[in-house]
């Protein structure tokens, strides 16, 4: 067992720039908005959400006041008021995290203290872990070398932060006139973040914006230094092999290189779901693993020559661009095998640590009711104003409270931070789909539609679905450290991915990391297939949920794209039934059991597609 957790890439040093093989991806607004300040003094690197700049100014006072630091507000009145927040929040974040670290290493040894608890945590494979050990067993001289040995190597992990590309609504002047497009959400975060001390990464997630990517192109901090150094470093979440490859190409032909491809599941994560056509995560790590020194080759030639061409500093030429996967990891097993298979250089760990309070802010309602979750709370939902499908929690008051304002006829939400204002169906400026004035004019424009009662319902509940994520998804932390709730509005959304149905109590930080690596086992008692077939099984039942949906009144082209997923899946559950042999042998994840899963799903999509409804469509495949 020990072998299969250390892997055969683990003890490289230049493999892993922090000790720790896992990083804490962003959740929500609200959940990692300052989870650097909670773990980043332990060497565990996470991600914090910069899009929403009212809820970073209350944490920065929140902040400033625990660590007593001055707290000079940025008013909204400052035509760059939102950059200028982000920009003074990160510089607080980095200031803390700086000082945890020296507290840290100037304190003894011992039971109970944070020194010792950074050492503790690490994976068992890690060259500091068995000094630390070394260090535990020694007298004397040599246990204080030892010790001021383990000191030096301390470092924090990073202060990484996520930028959903498609948020990127416009803002408006007092007088309501446009600002120009740098006052743009997604492009003020940027700013705010390029503008900061700190040497981090930016992920840019959920679609591709050239407009975004160009004007990481006018901060220098993005561009390597005489040293080849990149102070600031961009991080790509994707979901396939071509995202990346375009993304990709776009970005080094304006000289930015892409230090980091974030490959998530399609459908087993947590937050805004974006499906592949039927592309499962296995076979789309593979297409990573056969390529991706192609890939780098590539990348980094087109970098450096737009690089030369702007008589910039050149990347040096071994730079390589890491690979770091999430969503749905369960096991240790897993998590190893996806790093030793795929020659993974991070696993992320998102949902189950909703259940750590020591890592993220979820307020106490929430967290209890999360604990005692069943299977069936967590599910697929329309429920994102984006319009992407949104990983959701039917018991988050959030649910209930959306319910209660249809029981109310009042269905929709108050839109008061407008970040994510994209439609002009009956405005001319821009409205939310989950606003109260949106819904309204919508469910009029219904009523006056002929439709039978059942095409009445399912319209109405597609419109209705809609909740506000922006005060949701930023409420938790603000219940949980008793801050203001703008407007009042206390409805907790919380978006976990469906692997959090496996995990049923609340657990220390410490706990958590044992788990990851292998120390214990917390999973519940509830039957958990391994996290391949899981996915599949949630790539099946959205597959035949689409077909039936939309099929009938798909254009030819339309139709096309289910004979591709179909294709995708069937190719995906035979390079699934192969990788089974290469698995290490472990009672709860067989490879028989694998298979015959596989099997079991195989010969289901295949009957579903023959089936009376489709069978003169997929029959002539």
């Amino acid at each position: 067992m020990k072998d299969i957790l250390r892997g055969k890439n683990d003890m490289n040093p230049m493999k892993h720039p922090h000790e720790h093989t896992f990083h804490i991806p962003v959740m929500g607004l609200g959940y990692t908005i300052d989870t650097p300040v909670k773990v980043a003094r332990f060497g565990i690197s996470s991600v914090v959400s910069i899009i929403q700049d009212e809820l970073v100014e209350q944490m920065r006072e929140f902040h400033c006041g625990a660590s007593g630091e001055e707290y000079v507000p940025i008013r909204a009145d400052d035509p760059d008021h939102r950059a200028k927040r982000i920009t003074a929040y990160l510089n607080l974040l980095q200031r803390i995290v700086d000082k945890q670290v020296h507290r840290i290493r100037s304190e003894p040894f011992g039971k109970g203290k944070e020194i010792t608890k950074y050492f503790v945590l690490l994976p068992d494979h890690s060259p500091l872990k068995k000094l630390y050990l070394d260090m535990a067993e020694s007298t004397g001289k040599a246990k204080e070398f030892l010790q001021q040995k383990l000191r030096d190597t301390i470092k924090a992990g990073s202060i990484d932060v996520n930028i959903m590309a498609s948020a990127d609504n416009p803002n408006y002047s007092k007088t309501g006139e446009p600002l120009p497009e740098p006052y743009n959400d997604a492009m003020a975060a940027l700013r705010g973040f390029a503008e900061s001390n700190l040497s981090s990464s930016c992920i840019f997630s959920a679609g591709f914006n050239p407009r975004l990517y160009s004007y990481a192109e006018t901060f220098p901090d993005f561009f390597p230094d005489r040293n080849g150094h990149l102070k600031k470093k961009i991080i790509l979440k994707v979901s396939d092999y071509r995202s990346a490859l375009i993304q990709g190409k776009f970005l080094a032909g304006k000289g930015l290189f892409v230090s980091e491809f974030r490959v998530e599941s399609g459908l087993n994560c947590g937050g805004h779901a974006f499906p592949t056509n039927g592309k499962l995560l296995g076979p789309v790590l593979e297409e990573f693993r056969v390529n991706r020194h192609h890939l780098n080759t590539m990348l980094l030639d087109l970098c450096n020559k737009a690089l030369q061409a702007k008589h910039h500093h050149l990347l040096s030429p071994d730079v390589t661009a890491s690979l770091s996967v999430q969503g749905g990891i369960g096991t240790a097993n897993e998590d190893a095998f996806l790093r030793n298979h795929y020659d993974i250089d991070t696993t992320g760990w998102g949902s189950p640590f909703l259940l750590v309070p020591e890592a993220t802010n979820v307020d106490e309602d929430t967290l209890q009711s999360l604990a005692r979750a069943k299977k069936e709370d967590y599910y697929l939902s329309h429920a994102s104003p984006l319009g992407i499908p949104f990983n959701n929690f039917r018991k988050s008051t959030s649910e209930k409270q959306r319910k209660t304002r249809i029981g109310k006829n009042r269905p929709g939400s108050p839109c008061y931070l407008r970040h994510l204002r994209f439609n002009t169906e009956f405005t001319e400026s821009p409205v939310c789909l989950s606003s109260r004035e949106y819904q309204h004019l919508k469910l009029q424009e219904l009523a006056k539609m002929e439709l039978t009662k059942k095409e009445f319902r399912e319209a109405f509940d597609l419109i209705t679905e809609k909740d506000c994520l922006c005060h949701g998804l930023s409420a938790s932390v603000l219940i949980r450290n008793k801050l203001p709730l703008p407007h009042k509005l206390n409805a907790v959304a919380i978006c976990p991915g469906p692997n959090l149905a496996y995990f049923s109590s609340i657990f220390s930080l410490k706990k958590m990391v044992d788990h990851i690596y292998g120390r214990t086992n917390i999973l519940n008692s509830l039957p958990r297939a391994h996290m391949f077939v899981n996915e599949l099984k949630m790539y099946v039942e959205y597959f035949k949920n689409e077909l039936l949906k939309k099929y009938h009144s798909a254009s030819l082209q339309q139709k096309g794209y289910f004979v591709t997923f179909r294709s995708n899946l069937l190719n995906g559950i035979e390079y699934y039934k192969q990788l089974a042999l290469q698995m290490p042998n472990d009672p709860s994840e067989s490879k028989n059991k694998i298979k015959e899963e596989m099997e079991m799903i195989r010969e289901s999509l295949l009957a579903f597609c023959m089936g009376p409804l489709f069978k003169n469509v997929f029959e002539k495949i």
